[in-house]
């Protein structure tokens, strides 16, 4: 198989799967390294696909939605209840940035959409012993959201700033 049949290929399998596709299932479909994966990828992507890249794998954008930056602050113990919150009021939390004073903008993917997604991110997060950005910014961070609506985006803010979380200057 050329590298032009496995790129279709992909492409094929992303627009019709109902859940994310692990780089590791796709690897092991085509008999090449994950990192070849990860390179295929992203030429899809320069052509134009809307791939997210998920904790549980990749997902193809279908629908073209609203993204806006928003700025929260919160402790670690809170991660769930933000996420939850965003996902509840029918967004998509797709990043996490924080501006560190030395090595500037660092960004980690986060691609939640529904309670589940939230459930599993929190417990990987948690089982991996590792510190949230957050704790770098002391709680202070950005979120790249997504929604279907201006209407669905207002809803985000204002659930974020009845729990308190919202940033404002």
């Amino acid at each position: 198989m050329t590298r032009a049949e496995r790129l279709d290929a992909i492409k094929e399998i992303l627009e019709n799967a109902t859940a994310p596709v692990s780089g590791s299932y796709l690897a092991e479909r085509f008999g090449v390294s994950r990192q070849a994966i990860v390179q295929d990828v992203a030429l899809l992507r320069n052509q134009g696909l809307e791939i997210i890249s998920t904790p549980a794998g990749y997902i193809l954008e279908r629908v073209k939605r609203l993204r806006k930056i928003i700025a929260v602050r919160h402790g670690k113990d809170e991660i769930f209840d933000e996420l939850l919150a965003v996902v509840e009021a029918g967004g998509r939390v797709l990043d996490v940035m924080v501006d560190h004073p030395i090595y500037g903008e660092i960004k980690g993917t986060i691609g939640v959409g529904s309670q589940e997604d939230v459930t599993r991110f929190v417990s990987m997060l948690e089982s991996s012993g590792q510190e949230p950005l957050l704790s770098l910014t002391r709680g202070f961070h950005l979120h790249t959201i997504e929604a279907d609506s201006e209407e669905t985006l207002k809803k985000i803010e204002d659930a974020l700033r009845r729990q308190g979380f919202l940033f404002v200057g």
